[in-house]
């Protein structure tokens, strides 16, 4: 099963504000049109984006989906062709076990950077960024993996080096 879910109230006022009112009103994402492969994230408040300035963009939003898929999350071509701003990352992948595990709430954010010359200006309600489902495959001669997810971006790839190394 495929669900777009609110973050708790109390993640909401750590990571946007304490304002239940908002909480309450913002929209999950959503296609727009029926024939729309992505899911279109819409901002939860204004944001002003300087030429060469980098803002990390909560979302309210984290999502459950299949262990054999992703979430790949990329800016709305619009936002790249007309006003030359990106993901930090050009394309986030958001594994399954992002969602609900030990250390993470799996609170999906947006990191923008503007490369380009003019301001750009995020509205209430705008949409930033899109999520689109993929199936994904692995080799069949895989060892078995054990490791679990604790955390949020990042998480993973500090457990393999550690073990990893260790195992070596």
């Amino acid at each position: 099963m495929r669900k777009f879910e609110k973050i708790s109230f109390e993640q909401f006022k750590k990571d946007v504000e304490d304002n239940k009112e908002l909480y309450e009103t913002y929209s999950l994402p959503r296609r727009k049109t029926k024939k729309s492969a992505a899911y279109d994230i819409n901002a939860l408040i204004d944001y002003e984006l300087k030429p060469d300035e980098t803002v990390l963009i909560p979302t309210g939003v984290k999502c459950t989906f299949p262990d054999d898929e992703m979430l790949m999350m990329v800016v709305r071509s619009s936002t790249g062709f007309k006003y030359n701003v990106r993901l930090v990352n050009q394309v986030g992948i958001f594994d399954a076990d992002f969602y609900n595990n030990e250390g993470n709430e799996g609170h999906m954010m947006i990191k923008l950077h503007n490369h380009g010359k003019e301001i750009y200006s995020i509205k209430i309600g705008d949409s930033i960024c899109q999520l689109i489902f993929t199936k994904y495959l692995t080799v069949d001669d895989e060892e078995e993996i054990t490791n679990e997810r604790k955390g949020g971006v990042g998480s993973t790839g500090k457990r393999w080096v550690i073990w990893n190394y260790m195992k070596n």
